[in-house]
């Protein structure tokens, strides 16, 4: 995902066949990004998990390890609110792990 600065919402849909996962984790590079909050979508249509984040990660930087409530999990969709920083650095690229 890249993150634009004048927009401050991003999703990041994850394509069948869904898999199992416990953690997350994302890495920021090309320009620092500040992360406030993340709403993740379960592939079973169970209530989404809202996490307050309030990551500030430096350019090449990554986030801690954030682990998922209910164990092991099919995610449907992540949505990102952040505000960019650095608006000289160009624009933040956020690429997301999951662990299992």
């Amino acid at each position: 995902m890249q993150a634009s600065h004048n927009a401050d919402h991003d999703a990041i849909t994850v394509k069948g066949p869904y898999d199992y996962f416990r953690k997350l984790k994302f890495k920021v590079t090309d320009s620092p990004l500040n992360i406030t909050k993340m709403i993740v979508r379960y592939d079973d249509g169970g209530l989404p998990e809202n996490i307050e984040t309030r990551f500030e990660i430096p350019k090449g930087g990554e986030s801690r390890v954030i682990d998922l409530k209910g164990g092991k999990r099919k995610i449907k969709s992540i949505e990102f609110w952040y505000d960019t920083k650095g608006f000289l650095n160009g624009k933040a690229n956020l690429t997301l792990f999951g662990m299992k």
